[in-house]
């Protein structure tokens, strides 16, 4: 059994907390009175006070089970696999990679998990029977989340027991699965709303029994940080503790500040906050908070994003625009005001670089664009305008956005090229599509004119939309003799824009090649055709913008480029 790292913060944390000297190990606050700041200092008014004496606090994913109760989310082995792997690239420290008891395929999905020989120690989540602990053992994880029933309404209600077998059958399955050399968390289910001193004194038999921590677990999130602080300060005096908490009232992430502060070390939580009801907190917000507040490591920020992207596609949850960290407007800036302070200073309008999660600054138009906006937009795509230019670009964009009309990236090109009078061939076009999602295999077929030649082609996939997709693909792949146009999808989104069942769509893509990308929207009935239309615009965007530097071949040869 390898020893994990994160023991070895709480055996620091411990060694700390009962240290005869006065020396806690935190930084100082800033401010006060010592040498004159510097100009750094001088640059922000933000006053940063110690949370913990901890310069790094160990996170335990739990996407993987506590998120995957969340409805209608349910993730195959090799779904599971690809999660953990990412997350383990991040620097994960503990990894639950499902609950063994659930079924043959969950058990399956969790040896996959750890055989994968990940950094991270994987676990398995184990109620209070000894057949839990035997199936984890059956997975090869390297440690259980044993958890046990806290409160009263779950210790009499749910499980029909009493406080004393509960805390004598906690202590057995300790032992038992220290003696097969698991590494052991013992949770306390529904402790934020447990007696306290019952809640210690059964946390504390776990570890008395051989336990390596005990967690603090907010179920049903109605705690609030008063009630957190207290609870966590008893359990932490007693050994290492970490922090459960989900965000029905909206106090995830404040109740995991309370409890570090408190004296906690690890902090469960889940990508995204995916998870039951209102979800767990999330950890990419964790992280980010830690490290930007309190300059606390956790894990490697800049694969954050990825991360978020890699456990929506999985699950199937979206990232809500507005969402910190992952959102699509996190570093998204359409007020003209705001526009041009970010040109000019990029902290103007932002607590961090978007590079620091592996994002990037976006500058969207729309009615409330300004001219430093709409400049810096098509410098990106090299197209440069003369003043009285810039002013009819920037009205129109204006007058789109009145509309209600988010200004793609195509909207804004088209619009400054009629500004200027010019005339723009086309390198892609599409000339015809069919598909069908009757039967068991939804096919698409495609007819594109790149160049001045017509190119045939048929993809399958999920639903006529990922058919007619990878339709457009094999079009544009070329022969043996070469390469073909590649791309990046790099978002899709769909909105109904009218009611009923005559709704039509708009569809929304953002596409890159190379260091180029470009947003492109279509409108149609047919949600198929508009997202065809999108994608092959786009394409035709990119390949237009290459081939004007110089970076691509000529019309007759783009599909050996």
């Amino acid at each position: 059994m390898i020893v994990r790292r994160i023991e070895e913060v709480a055996s620091r944390r411990l060694a700390v907390k009962f240290s005869d000297g006065s020396d806690s190990g935190a930084r100082p606050p800033r401010g006060g009175t010592g040498p004159e700041p510097t100009a750094e200092q001088m640059d922000s008014l933000l006053t940063r006070t110690p949370l913990t004496t901890l310069d790094e606090v160990q996170l335990l994913d739990t996407t993987l089970r506590d998120g995957e109760q969340m409805p209608g989310v349910s993730l195959t082995p090799a779904e599971k696999v690809d999660i953990a792997r990412e997350l383990d690239a991040a620097g994960m420290h503990l990894i639950e990679a499902g609950s063994a008891c659930t079924s043959e395929g969950e058990r399956e999905a969790i040896r996959r998990v750890a055989d994968e020989g990940l950094d991270a120690t994987v676990t398995s989540f184990a109620r209070g029977v000894k057949r839990d602990v035997d199936h984890a053992l059956d997975c090869g994880v390297d440690g259980i989340n044993l958890v046990v029933p806290a409160s009263d309404k779950h210790v009499e209600t749910k499980v029909g027991s009493t406080r004393d077998d509960v805390v004598d059958r906690t202590v057995e399955l300790v032992e038992y699965a220290k003696d097969h050399d698991l590494w052991v968390e013992v949770l306390g289910e529904d402790g934020s709303r447990a007696d306290l001193d019952y809640l210690e004194r059964l946390l504390g038999a776990g570890l008395d029994a051989g336990a390596d921590r005990i967690c603090y677990c907010d179920t049903v999130g109605a705690a609030d940080p008063e009630r957190t602080a207290e609870v966590v300060s008893r359990l932490a005096d007693r050994g290492p503790t970490s922090l459960h908490t989900h965000d029905d009232l909206g106090f995830g992430v404040a109740n995991v500040h309370a409890g570090l502060k408190a004296g906690a070390d690890t902090v469960h939580g889940t990508v995204m906050g995916v998870g039951e009801r209102a979800g767990n907190v999330a950890l990419e917000e964790v992280a980010i908070a830690l490290d930007q507040s309190y300059d606390i490591d956790t894990v490697e920020l800049e694969r954050l994003y990825r991360l978020c992207r890699a456990v929506s596609e999985a699950t199937g949850v979206a990232l809500p625009p507005n969402k910190a960290v992952c959102g699509a407007n996190a570093f998204a800036h359409e007020s003209g005001i705001h526009t041009d302070g970010t040109l000019k200073d990029g902290t103007m309008y932002e607590p961090y670089p978007p590079e620091t999660v592996g994002r990037e600054r976006r500058l969207v138009l729309g009615k409330h664009a300004g001219r430093a906006g709409v400049k810096a937009a098509l410098a990106e795509h090299d197209v440069a305008v003369d003043d009285d230019e810039l002013s009819e670009v920037v009205s129109r964009v204006k007058e789109l956005g009145d509309r209600g009309k988010r200004v793609t990236d195509a909207d804004l090109l088209a619009i400054t090229e009629d500004v200027q009078g010019r005339e723009r061939d086309r390198h892609v076009e599409l000339v015809d599509l069919s598909a069908t999602s009757g039967g068991n295999l939804p096919t698409a077929s495609v007819r594109l004119r790149v160049g001045d030649e017509e190119r045939v082609a048929s993809g399958t996939g999920d639903g006529p939309v990922d058919a007619g997709l990878e339709a457009v693909r094999t079009a544009l792949a070329g022969d043996s003799a070469g390469e073909g146009v590649s791309f990046e999808l790099d978002s899709y989104h769909v909105d109904a824009i009218t009611g009923g069942t005559d709704a039509v769509v708009t569809v929304e893509v953002d596409l890159s090649r190379g260091d180029r990308s470009v947003s492109v929207s279509a409108t149609d009935a047919d949600i198929t055709r508009a997202s065809v239309v999108a994608m092959v615009d786009g394409i035709d965007r990119l390949l237009s913008a290459a081939a004007e530097d110089g970076s691509a071949p000529d019309a007759a040869s783009l599909a050996d480029d």
